[in-house]
């Protein structure tokens, strides 16, 4: 083992903490993850595991698409029980004016070397046929894939332990600064750098931070092989998620390797209670059935709620704290954390050690919002 380049505490053992963990444990940091709740179990939990390709900006474009290129190095070595399936993406078109859109997308992923499928209504349907008939078509990309989140964020932490990364996970976190932090228990755990990834409660720890809860509500069903062959988002979706305050539904619908599918999703900022909120989810069903009236027949087995940390440009804050180079941040990434855990890792490992990164790494700076004010 290469002698150790300092050490590290991250705070969150989430998917994005996870992923920085595996990450800096490889590159010789002596690493310790931090989090008083089982692995993977906050918005990790509450994530469907879309690796997928995002257009809203040329920023978010970015980081998702060379997240998905890490992600899809890894997927040899990943476990079984991950369950990284590369069943693509399928945005689904009602009218000719999404038709529209599906042109543009189609366009601009093209001019940056990503394939794409223009698919028309007839096309649609064969590939889905339990979408309901007149559809105007849709975008397929088959490029996106999906994983577990629990388990890869489990996998993750399992291979940084095997680099010699130590888990503390008794205790919460209750304060850090860039030399270490203080847990509930009074204990205080030195380090050279830490790392704030502890998703909606990465506020809790550095007021100030421009972060806030957004929640959402999933849905499970029993097993029906083939229901469903693809991720299948409505062009609609980009809108209702970041364009509002709003509440908001989509549909969105993944199948999973075993046979289960996935139904989202909702929106909603203000809501501090995890119960479900059964209007909202009578209108997540109702809106799913618009594009899939099938889904009527089948059962669902559970419905559950949770919490993702959101930024108001829809990026997620990635890089030093501007008062306290120490101290780094990976939160804010909403609802493409699972997505750009990856590539949150290797900016901050390329911060940490100095050397250039795959892409920018400025549009994603805790800088850019004056509000970060005070930590520790």
């Amino acid at each position: 083992m290469s002698p150790s380049r300092g050490k590290v505490a991250i705070v969150g053992a989430g998917i994005v903490g996870a992923a920085c963990a595996h990450l800096l444990a490889q590159e010789g940091f002596q690493v310790v993850v931090i989090d008083h709740r089982p692995i993977g179990s906050g918005a990790t939990a509450a994530g469907m595991g879309h690796i997928v390709v995002m257009d809203d900006s040329e920023d978010q474009f970015a980081l998702t698409r060379y997240s998905q290129e890490l992600w899809d190095r890894l997927a040899p070595s990943l476990p079984l029980d991950v369950e990284l399936t590369r069943s693509g993406t399928i945005w689904v078109a009602t009218d000719e004016e999404e038709m529209a859109e599906v042109n543009r997308k189609h366009q601009y992923f093209l001019e940056r070397g990503l394939k794409t499928e223009i698919l028309s209504c007839v096309r649609l349907q064969a590939l889905e046929p339990n979408l309901r008939p007149g559809l105007a078509g849709g975008l397929r990309v088959p490029g996106d894939s999906v994983v577990y989140p629990p388990c890869a964020a489990r996998w993750l932490l399992e291979e940084a332990v095997k680099h010699g990364a130590e888990l503390h996970l008794a205790s919460p976190a209750v304060a850090l600064t860039g030399r270490g932090v203080q847990l509930a228990d009074k204990t205080f755990i030195p380090a050279d750098r830490t790392i704030n990834a502890a998703g909606c409660g990465a506020t809790q720890l550095i007021p100030g931070l421009n972060v806030r809860r957004r929640k959402g509500h999933l849905i499970i069903t029993d097993r029906y092989p083939g229901f469903v062959r693809h991720q299948l988002l409505e062009l609609g979706y980009l809108k209702s998620a970041h364009a509002s305050d709003l509440d908001s539904v989509a549909f969105n619908v993944q199948p999973r390797p075993t046979g289960q599918l996935l139904i989202g999703s909702s929106r909603q900022y203000r809501a501090e209670d995890a119960r479900t909120d059964t209007i909202l989810l009578q209108k997540m069903v109702r809106r799913a059935l618009e594009y899939m009236p099938n889904l009527k027949s089948l059962s669902a087995l559970r419905v559950w709620t949770g919490f993702r940390a959101a930024t108001p440009d829809s990026l997620p804050i990635i890089g030093p704290h501007p008062d306290d180079p120490g101290l780094f941040l990976a939160t804010g990434h909403e609802g493409l954390g699972i997505t750009t855990s990856l590539a949150t890792a290797a900016l901050i490992t390329d911060q940490m050690l100095g050397r250039p990164s795959a892409i920018p790494a400025a549009p994603y700076l805790p800088s850019r919002f004056s509000a970060i004010v005070t930590h520790g």
